[in-house]
């Protein structure tokens, strides 16, 4: 699986040229504006480098946001956890930040719909706009006279030309029953329950990890996560799938063990830009009924008349999201290999900074870690963008250290550690701030109430069908008591050996979706509550937990309720509590944890005498005056 992108460099006078040249092409084709998602045409949060279209007009980096250029300017929202680094990636002269989901950001369709006249087109790329949202913008457009035009040419890759990468080529494996714990068959059985109910034909599946899921494989198409660029449709009578993809993908040995999962179902390989044109034939041969998510992209959902297409929300998405015990074993395990490499990495960082006194910068930290990683059992690369955030640095929420230049991680600021790891058998995302100095109170303090706030979350019970949107409340009462807060979700789904961002659940205050799914036993969430101070530091906990039965001494209702159980394993700095201010219950459950920590880990460290001695000290109860 591919772990990093290439690079990305944006020279100011490139930045004025590229939006020179899309300018030119708005004003040939008549239109007042044109959008620029993040998006590829599978609605994927991060993207191959060949559908890096905002990356590469804008400069911004970040895997949340959308530009729109017209004549006179240039847009990008993005939500809180970009914020600083957008101001720092941003050209001021050519772009203008705006900071979505803040009371006085306007949104782009209402943006649109004030700053535009009536007769106005705005133009976008239909396979890289989901059809929902270009739902909410049409109709809000419609009423001042706005129109949104399909542009079936994308207007970035004809200013990119020939400097666009290519399409990734790597071959697709086989993702066995060990660790899927589920069958080809199973699977498909379940689409075809799904299409009878819903008295549909076929199904289309564009989401990759849903692709991946449903056919048990995994690729390397998208840095950071192991999926294939594709599609599959899924049909109700016969049971056949058509999966849409460069054949030269795919082994032999691949589609073999993919076809005696399936049987006897059979899954027949299609050429990947045959999709569009296979789904229109048939619907125009009569009789076809297509379930479409409603999340897939708008140039899908128009090849599909609306008496003929069952829209709604895809149903792989929440079966994925429901671990299986084989899953859920997995995750497990990654977690605790993932805690052998974290300990050894806090070990060597101690080492160089206090002992040797010797620089490391916060890249080659990053680096050291992976090292790490890279010598556990079926790990196969970074679930993400290692976060290596030293001082200021730390409150830029998904801070990427630059390979060169970037900053010395020094004992005299907070330093901030958020990674993960993509494991054959699960995928992993931990974060742990800690101060190898003297922290000011201030920032112990801080540090203490962000912690009270991942403690409320992880002893959390609550009734079947709350929410994560209900949720987040909880785990920011600690916080907002001390007048603290942060500006993103508290959690988000994790898959298993998947995209370590995985819906449809979530918990966060600022986006409604998180309101639509209650959490379910089986389901990942991750839990990590923060703190940032622009300037100086950042805090971020973050532990993977994992939402479990709870037996209850009464059942209100007759409701089942629900809690959760932590699968990561490393320690949190004792040092940095200011334990006048916890209660009791949350000196216990740090104990507690750490005990848990010390008895799960150090079997792995067997013969690793500095790792377990650091781990010991580590995990070393608090004592109660």
């Amino acid at each position: 699986v591919s772990s990093q992108p290439p690079p990305r460099n944006m020279e100011v006078s490139t930045a004025a040229d590229r939006l020179g040249s899309m300018r030119e092409q708005l004003v040939s084709r008549s239109l007042a504006a044109y959008v620029i998602p993040t998006d590829d045409p599978h609605q994927s949060e991060y993207v191959a480098p060949a559908f890096d279209r905002r990356e590469y007009l804008s400069g911004f980096t970040g895997s949340a946001g959308t530009a729109l250029v017209t004549v006179n300017e240039a847009l990008l929202w993005t939500d809180g956890r970009y914020f600083a680094q957008a101001a720092n990636e941003l050209d001021p002269e050519y772009w203008t930040l705006m900071k979505d989901r803040l009371p006085e950001t306007v949104s782009i369709e209402d943006w649109l719909c004030k700053t535009l006249k009536s007769g106005d087109r705005v133009g976008v790329d239909p396979y890289v706009l989901g059809n929902d949202v270009a739902k909410v913008w049409r109709d809000k457009m419609s009423k001042v006279g706005v129109c949104l035009v399909m542009v079936e040419d994308n207007l970035v890759d004809l200013v990119w030309g020939q400097d666009r990468p290519p399409l990734p080529t790597e071959p697709v494996f086989h993702h066995p029953l060990q660790f899927s714990g589920c069958s080809v068959r199973e699977k498909i059985d379940m689409c075809r329950g799904e299409l009878h109910a819903a008295a549909a034909t076929c199904l289309v599946l564009s989401a990759l990890d849903e692709v991946a899921w449903t056919l048990n494989v995994r690729g390397s198409d998208i840095p950071f996560n192991p999926v294939v660029i594709s599609y599959v449709v899924v049909h109700a009578v016969s049971g056949a799938v058509h999966w849409y993809i460069d054949e030269g993908k795919v082994p032999h040995q691949v589609l073999k063990a993919v076809n005696e999962e399936a049987a006897p179902y059979k899954v027949t390989l299609r050429p990947y830009g045959a999709l569009l044109a296979d789904v229109r034939l048939a619907v125009d041969s009569g009789g076809t009924r297509v379930l479409l998510p409603t999340t897939s992209s708008l140039a899908l959902h128009e090849a599909v008349p609306e008496p003929q297409k069952i829209a709604k929300r895809s149903p792989v998405s929440l079966w994925k999201a429901v671990k299986n015990p084989a899953e859920l074993e997995g995750m497990r395990q990654a977690h605790l290999r993932d805690a052998v490499a974290l300990i050894n990495y806090f070990v060597y960082l101690e080492e160089v900074l206090k002992v040797s006194k010797t620089l490391i910068t916060e890249a080659a930290g990053a680096n050291k870690l992976l090292q790490f990683r890279q010598e556990l059992k079926d790990f196969v690369c970074p679930s993400f963008a290692t976060i290596s955030s030293s001082g200021a640095n730390g409150a830029i929420i998904h801070y990427k250290p630059p390979e060169v230049g970037s900053k010395g991680i020094s004992i005299d600021e907070m330093y901030l550690l958020d990674s993960g790891g993509q494991f054959r058998d699960g995928t992993t995302d931990v974060t742990r701030t800690m101060h190898l100095g003297t922290p000011t109170d201030h920032e112990r303090r801080c540090f203490t109430h962000v912690l009270q706030s991942h403690i409320a979350l992880d002893t959390c019970v609550f009734p079947a069908g709350i929410t994560g949107y209900q949720l987040d409340a909880v785990v920011r009462g600690p916080m907002w008591k001390a007048g603290l807060d942060y500006r993103h979700g508290t959690g988000h789904g994790v898959g298993a050996f998947l995209n370590v961002h995985e819906g449809p659940h979530g918990m966060s205050l600022m986006r409604k979706s998180c309101d639509e799914f209650g959490l379910q036993s089986g389901m990942t969430l991750s839990n990590e509550p923060g703190y940032y101070e622009e300037g100086g530091f950042g805090i971020r906990h973050e532990n993977i937990l994992v939402v479990r039965k709870v037996d209850t001494p009464n059942q209100f209702g007759g409701v089942q309720y629900l809690g959760f159980e932590h699968i990561t394993f490393v320690p949190f700095q004792k040092s940095m509590l200011v334990v006048p201010l916890m209660s009791p219950s949350e000196i216990e459950w740090v104990n507690n944890y750490h005990q848990e920590c010390l008895e799960k880990v150090s079997p792995l460290l067997v013969g690793n005498e500095s790792a377990l001695e650091w781990l010991t000290a580590a995990t070393a109860p608090i004592e109660i005056n």
